[in-house]
């Protein structure tokens, strides 16, 4: 059974209304919900998403706790019930997985417009959004079935512990705007884009959750659904770089800037804030319907947002901080202390002479003696070299002698076989964009070849075009002569090919680019196999996938029809 997460359920706090909880606690939810009454309002009308219709006169389904809709998905908890429909953390028995659902009585004025939206949305496919699983009328009920994320922190609690580093910001207004781009291209919006609807997981990816949803749930529409969208990614934006919402009205536990200030760029905000995501927030936010930015023009839809952020230097994460090992402590023994009391501080310490060399009698002849010595061990050692080369002199002369190696091999022989390198932990590489699944990548080294690690799946390849490639880094426990890599696959077809690389790290903080590449292969098998030209000695290997076959959809293995792949084995030898 899950637990209770920050990543579930995308519902935005309501704008000021109370909610009626369902078992749940004043002060947090399983989305973060504005159960927490000190998060204030939602000031839609300050980010130009327009207003909120009022309550509805349908009220919500009776439901409770243990309540099954279409005899699968089991409700487990209710975490907000508010303008006629509730949102619920629950259990898909069909899948054995947790997700969260949004109910409304069939006719609530908004139902179909959730339906539509939720429909939308779910065409989408972009991994970069929660994605909608079902939409579905049944029973005079409406209800709308998304993922259940519950390893992913919403930008609201993030924020609670003060703002974002530098690269944590750039990243999540890179992969934001980039996500709302590809949203408005198929003509979706969000409309309530806030903290509580950005959510970061644990590989560090930035999600979005409730993609047109939220806003068909509370009725919210605007004329100028790009421009609101925007200056609502500027404002989370200024938010992480200050820890402060863009706006008068406190709201998402943060403080507003003072009254009849106006709006003020993040660096006069705060100290330390980057001067140029300073100003990219200002040219996304609104100032009286121009930028308030003086110096650029203002950035009025994501496209421009992901435009303007191409043109900035790019933003390195930072180098990771290696603890100084603490400086060797002698103990007073060895000190030649042992038995004296400790100096005091600040007290210097006289050095002790050095004991005079030896020049008695007995010093003479025991360096006489050592001497003698190590001349009868040189010759000694003279007369067995000697020995050695005549002998082999002797071997070399015989025709009917083959000579031998250190390892008992033939001179004339096969070189020794490749041993089998064990591997002790391994860890989902994420270069750009989203993780695939990386709580399997352990099943790919179990001996078992019915389990595996697989991709997700995309539109367009073989060659993957979203991102530079996906792969799994392995740790072999040691630093191991590497000269091949054996991979079993799930999916045949034109084509795969595989990478293999020498990493410094486990984890994705080392870049592809500071990687040495070992080698590659492509196959339109269920196999592959990568040899390295020269052995090389590493502890960590990147095996990196940059092209995938198509395949249609897949049970079994719970897959979309599209360019993907998946490694149910791999072996290293050395």
């Amino acid at each position: 059974m899950a637990e209770r997460s920050t990543a579930a359920v995308d519902v935005a706090d309501n704008s000021g209304d109370e909610p009626l909880t369902a078992q749940a606690d004043e002060s947090s939810t399983a989305d973060g919900v504005a159960t927490n009454r000190e998060r204030g309002k939602d000031i839609d009308e300050a980010q130009g998403s327009g207003g909120t219709e009022g309550p509805e006169k349908a009220s919500a389904p009776e439901l409770h706790s243990g309540h099954k809709l279409a005899s699968r998905y089991r409700l487990e908890e209710c975490v907000t019930r508010l303008d006629g429909f509730s949102s619920w953390r629950a259990v898909d028995e069909k899948l054995r997985r947790a997700v969260g659902v949004h109910i409304l009585p069939a006719d609530h004025t908004r139902a179909r417009a959730v339906l539509a939206a939720a429909r939308s949305s779910a065409l989408l496919g972009d991994p970069r959004f929660v994605q909608v699983l079902d939409a579905v009328e049944e029973d005079d009920v409406v209800y709308v079935v998304h993922e259940w994320l519950p390893d992913a922190t919403e930008l609201t609690a993030l924020l609670a512990a003060g703002p974002l580093e530098v690269y944590d910001a750039y990243q999540m207004v890179t992969q934001v705007s980039a996500a709302m781009a590809a949203a408005h291209r198929e003509g979706l919006a969000h409309l309530r884009l806030n903290p509580n609807a950005v959510l970061r997981t644990s590989t560090g990816q930035w999600r979005i959750r409730g993609l047109a949803v939220n806003a068909a749930l509370r009725g919210i529409s605007s004329d100028t659904p790009q421009r609101a969208d925007t200056e609502a990614i500027g404002a989370l934006l200024y938010a992480s770089l200050t820890q402060r919402w863009p706006y008068e009205s406190d709201a998402y536990g943060l403080s507003g800037l003072p009254k009849d200030v106006g709006l003020i760029a993040p660096d006069q905000v705060r100290a330390g804030v980057h001067r140029g995501l300073s100003e990219l927030a200002m040219r996304a936010l609104a100032n009286d319907g121009a930028t308030a930015s003086r110096h650029e023009a203002a950035c009025t839809t994501p496209e421009e947002l992901v435009k303007a952020i191409g043109e900035m230097p790019r933003i390195r994460p930072p180098e990771p901080a290696f603890t100084a090992p603490p400086d060797y402590q002698r103990t007073t023994y060895q000190q030649g202390t042992y038995g004296r009391p400790a100096p005091r501080p600040g007290v210097t310490q006289p050095v002790p002479t050095p004991p005079p060399p030896l020049q008695s009698r007995t010093g003479k002849a025991l360096k006489w003696a050592v001497s003698a010595l190590l001349i009868a061990a040189l010759g000694l050692g003279s007369w067995q070299l000697a020995d050695a080369l005549m002998d082999r002199g002797k071997q070399s002369d015989d025709p009917n002698q083959n000579q031998t190696n250190d390892g008992g091999e033939k001179n004339g022989g096969k070189n020794k076989p490749a041993e089998p390198l064990k591997i002790t932990g391994s860890q989902e590489y994420v270069a750009e964009g989203d993780a695939q699944h990386p709580k399997d990548v352990g099943l790919t080294y179990d001996n078992d070849a019915t389990t595996g690690w697989r991709t997700n799946s995309y539109k367009d390849g073989p060659k993957i075009v979203i991102k530079p490639g996906v792969g799994i880094v392995y740790d072999l426990g040691a630093t191991q002569e590497v000269s091949a890599a054996t991979l079993s696959l799930r999916y045949g077809g034109d084509h795969t090919t595989v990478q293999l690389y020498a990493t410094k790290t486990l984890d994705s903080s080392t870049p592809l680019s500071s990687m040495k590449q070992l080698g590659s292969a492509t196959t339109s098998g269920t196999s592959a196999k990568v040899t390295v030209d020269k052995p090389v000695k590493t502890r960590y290997v990147l095996v990196w996938l940059t092209a995938m076959p198509y395949s249609g959809a897949d049970s079994a293995n719970y897959s979309q029809p599209g360019y993907k792949q998946a490694i149910t084995e791999v072996k290293f030898a050395g």
